[in-house]
């Protein structure tokens, strides 16, 4: 990993050389933003739309280069990448980030929100404000925007009605401490893995099930290696859009206001299209082949009631029922 981040950081070093004298001298700020979705999910056609608008507003002074499917690497790669200047800007979700702020990773906590107006009550609110503060503060890295990824299910290749049916299933997961908790307590085995490198675990049998949310299993086209589409919904995800502070700082007021206003139309316009691919995307799978199931909801969410403790050392007591009041 360090030798990987070194090489990064030598690519980089002329990104880090770019500032306000650069500018003056009519050279382009050129910046690199990465997502391991693919290209058709909404959030990379949102960062694309940011990038024509950055591009036009500023006549293409400043280029915001979109990278997807995980070209700069895994989400953590990439993270850690703007935290050392080689890359300036990443998207991935609050517990990915919650290497470097511990208690982000509660914003990705199972049954935490009631919908997407309440994550956003809480993410803009005094709490949620808070703890991007503290990853500005500790690592360098400020969010430009929340994003609404969506509510993530689980889908597997056999029927799964309750938390007894993933018993021993070897469920890929996100490399997060919560989400390998969560499994656990459903009595699977939580295989750790690279976005980039699920469908094909999927297809191979390395790893019998996943959870995304709908457009995720879309865009990467699990519907194609699995049969079972469960809605389980046991987790609302905001994801954020850093940048690097000191890059951040580094632009005059107009331009942060341009990349500002680029970002946040960018995020309406990703945001719509999930809504609205949540809505539509689960009759597409059923022609093509899937089954649909609504399992116990309710058993579900008891299950994952039993990773909280486990986990409240990173957070602190009683905050997962503190968020959870938030109206």
């Amino acid at each position: 990993m360090r030798s990987r981040l070194m090489i990064a950081l030598l690519v980089g070093f002329a990104f880090l050389q770019v500032g306000p004298g650069a500018l003056a001298q009519d050279k382009p700020l050129v910046m690199k933003w990465g997502i391991v979705l693919q290209p058709e999910h909404p959030f990379v056609l949102g960062m694309k739309k940011t990038a024509e608008i950055v591009a036009q507003k500023t006549n293409n002074r400043i280029q915001l280069q979109v990278f997807p499917s995980a070209q700069l690497g895994t989400g953590k790669d990439m993270i850690e990448a703007v935290v050392f200047g080689s890359q300036a800007m990443a998207t991935e979700g609050a517990a990915m980030f919650s290497q470097w702020a511990p208690r982000l990773s509660i914003m990705e906590a199972p049954y935490l929100f009631r919908d997407v107006n309440h994550m956003y009550a809480v993410m803009r609110g005094p709490i949620g404000q808070e703890m991007l503060e503290e990853l500005v503060a500790k690592r360098g890295l400020r969010s430009l925007g929340v994003l609404y990824y969506g509510v993530r299910h689980l889908t597997a290749n056999k029927p799964v009605h309750k938390p007894e049916d993933v018993k021993g299933m070897k469920l890929r997961v996100p490399e997060v401490p919560l989400y390998l908790e969560m499994a656990r307590a459903w009595g699977a085995n939580p295989t750790p893995m690279a976005f980039a490198e699920l469908y094909l675990a999927l297809k191979q049998g390395t790893v019998d099930a996943q959870e995304n949310p709908i457009p995720t299993i879309n865009s990467g086209k699990f519907y194609e290696v699995q049969k079972y589409l469960i809605l389980t919904g046991h987790i609302m995800v905001p994801q954020f859009h850093a940048i690097s502070d000191a890059l951040w700082k580094s632009l005059s007021p107009g331009d942060q206001k341009i990349l500002q206003e680029a970002v946040d139309e960018g995020i309406a316009f990703s945001n719509d299209l999930l809504i609205k691919q949540e809505q539509s995307l689960v009759d597409e799978f059923k022609k093509k082949g899937m089954t649909v199931i609504t399992p116990d909801v309710e058993a579900f969410r008891k299950a994952s009631m039993t990773a909280i403790p486990k986990l409240e050392e990173k957070w602190g007591k009683g905050l997962f029922e503190k968020i959870a009041g938030v109206r």
